[in-house]
């Protein structure tokens, strides 16, 4: 869970979204005579509330590089995820124009540093957080936890529980399909570990890179022909969502193999996915016209041509992709669907049929922070999104080697969704005693 924050002048600034670490002590006040650093140190904090406009924080530099209306959204974003930044937790020192910086919100707290220009006024020329802890909320419980879930706008579903099954600690609309973005991926690496462990393929196998789809991810940029092992395309897939290695795969896989596989781990409603589509498709479809939607969701077949029209169509340019998408959700009943039960089958199913070489290209990136690894012996995650559309789904192993899952999806036809507070809750989840 990496997002960028500010962006300064001589600055990178990385906002890691953190666990619950364990509740600190009071916030000691500031001295009573500030210096301008606590001043402006003060003045983030408005800043991230929404109190104060970044002209009036920022240096002339710094708004050069970063507008206005970015640093507010990534401040709201803050806030959402850990709740209204509340004091000043520590600045070493705390006079000068450059010190260590930790600000306390309701739910965490930010690490990083500040620097000041003292000659436009003392404003902020750099602004730099290198990560985020969550902090427990006292009180906290999985009975809010789930009301706060329920409380999003939209459609909501969720399950916390283990694999093996016992008792959900949380389950809300647990057989509820909802659109699950990139998370669909899952079920091509399922399809493939599945093959390599029949002995059909091998990880090593090399491809020839045939496919082009658009971000995310890199292989978009490679050259037609270029050999790429299966494990490579796995990887790729998984661990950064790449959607050229999604498309490659599946047509290595076949379409018709990876339904199979959905219906042989127990997905309630396989024919919701189908046909199968590939990253690239899904993006032509989203600049369809509504007629030509209209006749797609009339069902893809011979007779109204809509298939055939997918297939045989050019691929719009980059900029036609991002244009359907910037006015906020499109057709989120185009997409890859899956309940939490589904998913949760889908594990069960791979921990049998899987060679367990998925586990490790599943584990690449755990979308979890120090405190979260710790708490946990694996952590194997997948995520995906498009506007209006959310999942996070993990599958976990816990010290005594039980496996777990996690899975939330959000969709919301109507509105974008805020990223920060669907991971915020997965955190709260993850950290809470079971």
């Amino acid at each position: 869970m990496i997002r960028r924050l500010f962006l300064g002048i001589a600055l990178v600034a990385g906002i890691v979204a953190g666990v619950p670490l364990a509740a600190q002590d009071p916030v000691p006040a500031l001295a009573d005579a500030p210096t301008p650093l606590e001043e402006r140190s003060l003045q983030v904090i408005m800043l991230l509330n929404g109190e104060a406009a970044p002209e009036d924080v920022f240096s002339r530099e710094f708004q050069a590089a970063i507008p206005a209306a970015q640093i507010k959204a990534l401040s709201a974003s803050l806030v959402a995820q850990f709740g209204a930044a509340v004091a000043v937790d520590l600045l070493s020192p705390r006079d000068g124009t450059r010190a260590v910086l930790h600000i306390r919100f309701e739910r965490g707290l930010a690490k990083g540093s500040i620097a000041i220009d003292p000659a436009e006024e003392g404003r902020v020329s750099e602004l730099l957080f290198t990560s985020v802890d969550s902090l427990a909320v006292a009180g906290d419980t999985h009975e809010r936890i789930a009301a706060d879930l329920a409380a999003l706008p939209g459609t909501v579903n969720a399950w916390f529980a283990p694999l093996d099954g016992g008792a959900p600690v949380i389950s809300i609309d647990a057989d509820k399909p909802l659109a699950l973005g990139s998370t669909f991926k899952l079920y091509v690496l399922a399809t493939l570990a599945e093959d390599v462990k029949a002995k059909r393929r091998n990880w090593s196998d090399v491809v020839l890179l045939s496919e082009k789809s658009y971000p995310s991810g890199r292989l978009q940029d490679w050259p037609k022909g270029a050999p790429v092992t299966l494990h490579t395309l796995a990887s790729l897939m998984i661990s950064i969502s790449d959607n050229t290695a999604t498309d490659q795969l599946i047509t290595v896989l076949g379409r018709e193999r990876i339904l199979k596989l959905m219906k042989d781990s127990g997905h309630a409603n396989p024919g919701a996915n189908d046909p199968f589509l590939t990253t690239r498709e899904l993006f032509v479809l989203k600049t369809w016209d509504r007629k030509a939607l209209d006749d797609w969701r009339k069902g893809p077949s011979t007779e109204n041509g809509a298939l055939e029209a997918l297939l045989s169509s050019d691929n719009p340019s980059l900029d036609e992709v991002n244009a359907a998408f910037a006015q906020g959700p499109k057709a989120i009943d185009i997409e890859w669907f899956a309940s939490p039960a589904d998913l949760a089958k889908l594990f069960a199913h791979m921990r049998m049929t899987a060679d367990p070489e998925a586990f490790a290209i599943m584990a690449i990136n755990p979308s979890a922070t120090p405190a979260i690894t710790d708490a946990w012996r694996y952590i194997g995650f997948k995520g995906g999104s498009e506007p209006g559309v959310m999942n996070l789904t993990w599958l976990l192993t816990d010290k005594a080697g039980r496996d777990w899952v996690l899975t939330l999806g959000w969709n919301n036809p109507a509105a974008a969704l805020d990223q920060g507070k669907l991971e915020g809750i997965a955190q709260r989840i993850l950290l809470l005693p079971r």
